[in-house]
């Protein structure tokens, strides 16, 4: 990748590869596979901004994971959640290999993720999640190879202190009103009555086939009701998305089968203002806390 005319075409096949292995990282820098999915869409935007005037790309992986990584510390920058982390202590050597703490990191939940400071939590990801080498993480990180031990050591051991710790946390509940929206909405689509669905948009509705597409307004909108016509690998259930009421998609004949992709609704007065569907980014529902009532 060493010309502007010539690299957005192989960027935009490079992204939509790492696209996977990006939300991964983002999803586990901000706690959330939605937030995880704007930090992704901005991170993108802020490439396709810097393509140009970049110059040769040496390595293009680390790049997109320095930009991600960057839009991902904006984003807990303007959360105001994190405190500073000092590069302090950086003898504290850890064992780059080490399996258990492999599978420690990749079975952690999301909110495992954000009782670490940033630099922990980047570190455990990139190598224990993600793969990476103590060199490339201190690439795609700008920082140094001792201060990503240290991280390393710091962040394994927080885990680990965290999965012995009992989640005391409340299970989420839906309102009346909350649940007879959704019902409905999945109660109608379930029963292929998609006539019975428009008629639930508000006239501004907006919706994002993520990693797709968007449409706005309610003639835009209905076409997409369509597609979902011409395809039977689908039902849908009422649940929650990381505490967020929302509509859980199980595929396949099985229906205690995990859901495999979900659905964001937002209303208002009633009607549908606006629909998140992750039918083609199925990656987001990856570590995603899903919960079916």
């Amino acid at each position: 990748m060493n010309s502007p005319g010539g690299l957005r075409e192989p960027f935009n096949h490079l992204f939509g590869e790492l696209r996977p292995k990006l939300h991964r990282y983002c999803a586990r820098m901000t706690g959330s596979v939605v937030d995880g999915e704007d930090v992704l869409q901005e991170a993108l935007a802020k490439a396709v901004e810097a393509l140009p005037g970049a110059g040769p790309i040496a390595n293009p992986e680390g790049w997109l994971f320095r930009i991600a990584h960057n839009a991902a510390l904006d984003f807990l920058r303007r959360r105001a959640r994190e405190k500073a982390f000092s590069d302090d202590e950086t003898d504290m050597i850890a064992d780059p290999a080490n399996p258990i703490a492999d599978r420690q990191a990749a079975a952690a939940g999301l909110h495992a993720f954000m009782r670490l400071p940033v630099a922990q939590r980047s570190s455990v990801i990139m190598m224990d999640v993600l793969g990476y080498s103590l060199q490339e993480i201190g690439t795609m990180l700008d920082t140094s190879i001792a201060a990503v031990k240290a991280a390393l050591h710091r962040g394994r051991g927080r885990l680990r202190q965290i999965a012995s710790e009992q989640d005391d946390r409340p299970v989420p509940i839906l309102s009346a009103a909350e649940r007879l929206l959704l019902e409905a909405y999945i109660d109608r689509f379930n029963a292929h009555d998609f006539d019975a669905v428009r008629d639930m948009l508000a006239d501004e509705v907006r919706l994002e086939l993520v990693a797709r597409t968007r449409l706005n307004g309610r003639k835009e909108v209905g076409t997409y009701f369509g597609n979902y016509s011409r395809v039977q690998d689908w039902r849908f259930v009422a649940g929650f998305v990381e505490d967020r009421p929302a509509v859980l998609v199980r595929t396949g004949d099985d229906p205690a089968a995990p859901p495999t992709y979900f659905i964001l609704l937002t209303w208002r007065d009633g009607r549908v203002a606006a629909i998140r569907d992750f039918r083609h980014a199925r990656y987001a529902a990856d570590g995603a806390e899903l919960f079916v009532p």
